[in-house]
């Protein structure tokens, strides 16, 4: 419990979470504080190559293994079984209807990279040691939950499609391409490659990393307000609750795999974040008649905060105990 406590305490007064506490109290205070899209745009894409650039130099440090072998197929079956557990969930506390149930579901079997991105950040800030890999195991995460969400609905007679435009959609998604594409170059050039780009991803890392959180605090709260009347109790419980289920298949899952605890960490908060970048705009195009203003507000104004805040140091304490 006094591991669970500090790691709390430690979490809530690092600068990165302080900033999005920061952007929260801004959108709440109705403040005019905003980021410029484009600078939004450009730290999003600075953040996905360096964790995929840094990634992909650790695995060619220490080369393909069985666990990478088994961490992928883990993943991409978590993402898979995630969104079922999540419809289950919704059904029992909620009176959301299939449809909307089902596009809910899929965002929690999906991932949100900020999150991932945090999270490795904490564990470097505590010098901790992860599995370089399992930026790749974020990358296939993207898509089975998904295909889940949409076999929910279709199942519940939604009339959800699966067309070769949502098919390029997901496949061409910019973020899983940037992500794979660096992770791809980091295993090219390896450790020379790191130290060649190291002024560039690393030294710079946090603080870009803090002034995204200020702009995802920002989005976050104001998302949250405009559509708060669409967000029942039952849906508000159902977005803390679920990432504290998530994130035990995902430590189950990073024991049998026999991950580091740093790994089966970062496993948890994989299955405990929920996506509000591509599975919102596939769920657009595949659902249309599902409410973005619940999906979307819950997985980025209620899951997002409630993982940053008290959700990283719970996986935290329960990732040590592995280790």
């Amino acid at each position: 419990m006094d591991l669970s406590l500090a790691a709390l305490a430690g979490n809530l007064l690092a600068p990165t979470i302080l900033f999005f506490l920061l952007g929260l109290i801004a959108a709440f205070a109705k403040s005019d504080l905003s980021i410029p899209e484009g600078a939004a745009k450009i730290m999003s894409i600075y953040l996905l190559l360096s964790i995929g650039f840094k990634g992909g130099a650790a695995v060619a440090v220490s080369g393909v293994s069985n666990a990478l072998i088994l961490s992928l197929i883990a993943g991409i079956a978590l993402s898979f079984i995630l969104p079922f557990v999540a419809f289950g969930l919704l059904s029992i506390m909620t009176r959301l209807d299939p449809v909307n149930a089902a596009a809910v579901a899929g965002h929690y079997g999906s991932i949100s990279i900020v999150t991932f991105v945090t999270a490795v950040s904490l564990l470097e800030g505590r010098g901790i040691d992860s599995e370089g890999f399992m930026v790749a195991v974020a990358a296939v995460m993207e898509v089975p939950a998904i295909m889940s969400a949409l076999w929910l609905a279709a199942r519940k007679g939604g009339g959800a499609k699966f067309d070769s435009k949502l098919a390029h959609h997901i496949l061409g998604n910019g973020s899983i391409v940037l992500l794979l594409g660096a992770f791809a170059i980091g295993v090219t050039t390896g450790a020379e490659g790191l130290a060649q780009m190291e002024p560039f991803i690393i030294v710079p890392f946090t603080g870009v990393l803090a002034l995204f959180l200020l702009d995802m605090g920002l989005s976050a709260g104001r998302s949250l307000i405009e559509h708060r009347k669409e967000i029942s109790g039952g849906v508000l419980i159902f977005g803390c609750v679920m990432p504290l289920i998530g994130s035990l298949f995902g430590w189950g899952a990073g024991a049998l795999v026999g991950l580091s605890m740093g790994g089966t960490f970062l496993l948890m908060v994989l299955c405990a974040s929920a996506s509000y970048i591509a599975v919102p705009a596939a769920m657009r195009l595949a659902l249309p008649q599902a409410k973005s203003g619940i999906y979307l507000s819950l997985a980025l104004g209620v899951t997002f905060p409630f993982n940053l805040t008290f959700g990283l140091p719970i996986y935290f304490y329960l990732a040590s105990l592995t280790g």
